[in-house]
Parts: C-alpha cells; structure tokens; sequence
C-alpha cells in the first residue's frame, strides 16, 4: 500500500480502491485540469444532507434553528477545520505558484479538498460510508453546539433589525492575488452603527469576516 492510500484509509476510514479517484480529490485547478471540482460538488450536497439528518435526530428544534446550525457546520471554515485537523495540507496537489503563493493553507482549497473527498468516498462506498467518515469528524463540533450556533452575517443583520437600523451594506473594495489564489477585500456597514472591513480568499469568506469583525465592535 502506498503512502497516500495508507494516509486515506486511516484518514477517511476507507480502503481507497481506486486511488486515482482519491488522488483527483486532492489536486487543485493549478496542477490539473482534472482537478477536484466536480467532486467537490458532489461532496457538499452529501455532506449538508448527512448533517441535516444529523441535526433532525439529535435537536429537536424548529427549521429556523437546525439551519443556522447546518449553515455553520457546512461552512468552508468548518470544512477546513477538519481537513487542517487530518493533516490533508501536505497532500494537496497544487501547481508550483499556487503552492509558493500558499494555497495549501487557503481555507477555501483544505475546506474543498475535504468535501472533494466525501464525493470520492460516496461514489466508492455509498452514502453509507460517506456518512460514517462525516459522523466521526463532526460529531466534535455537534456536540460542541449545545445551543443553535449563528452566522456572523446573520447575527449582524438581527443586531441592526433589533435596534431598528437598515440592513447591512456591504461592498468589495478590492480583488488582488493571482487567478488561483485570489484575496477579496470587503467592507460592511451598518448606519448608527458603525463600519468594518476584512479580507478573504472568496467573497463570501471576507463579508462573513467583516462581519465578525463589525460585531466585535458593538458588542
């Protein structure tokens, strides 16, 4: 067996067999044209669908709060939370400016590699064996949650309603880096109540940054 099926099975609590459909699970768009995209698709709707099962057994909580819950687990942090905790960045196949410009510790790219990973183990093994390796890495966090998490965009936006202020505004002030490794830089403000900005490898990542960094001010 070789390093990186040894690293897998023990990883993933699953016997690659094919271990090319493993190894395209952990190459970037830098290295490849068949990089792990298509599969990373197909992991996070098996993820958000074990997870949302996950929460509808052990909560007993109405729609509202199990989705806040499910947004926060699903999350690209989350996901490469896990990823940084298995030890994947040494394995992730990136083209040598990618590497050199970091991406092996780029949240987004860990956090996709780990969902890229559900999706290869779900076509080897079925849902079955996807959702065994998902229930051993989140049961951690799930148990962590005793109350309902909530996102920092969410939780600014119900900051501002509660204190009837307009929603928050936000806005991309720049985009720099290369291609492959792009930083977003993002503001947020709320009228009355104040204005942040922070950075991230996606949009969605550097709002949800700013956002956290605006609530950190008023609370």
């Amino acid at each position: 067996m070789s390093d990186l099926a040894a690293f897998l099975a023990e990883a993933l609590g699953h016997k690659p067999k094919d271990l090319k459909l493993f190894e395209r699970a952990l190459s970037h768009s830098s290295a490849t044209r068949d990089s792990y995209e298509r599969l990373e698709f197909l992991g996070d709707r098996v993820l958000g669908l074990v997870i949302a099962r996950r929460l509808y057994e052990r909560f007993d909580e109405p729609e509202g709060k199990l989705s806040k819950r499910l947004n926060v687990l699903v999350a690209r942090e989350t996901c490469a939370e896990v990823g940084r905790r298995l030890g994947l960045p040494k394995w992730i196949k990136l083209g040598r400016q990618a590497r050199d410009d970091g991406a092996s510790n780029s949240e987004n790219v860990i956090g996709d590699v780990v969902e890229a990973l559900i999706g290869a183990v779900f076509l080897e093994g079925g849902l079955d064996a996807a959702a065994s390796f998902i229930v051993r890495e989140w049961e951690p966090l799930l148990e962590s949650h005793k109350r309902a998490p909530q996102h920092p965009k969410s939780a600014l936006q119900e900051l501002a309603a509660a204190r009837d202020l307009r929603p928050p505004h936000y806005e991309l002030v720049s985009r720099t880096g290369l291609h492959h490794a792009p930083v977003f830089t993002v503001s947020v403000s709320v009228k009355g109540l104040g204005e942040a900005t922070a950075a991230g490898s996606t949009k969605q990542e550097a709002e949800t940054a700013a956002a956290e960094a605006l609530l950190g001010q008023v609370q």
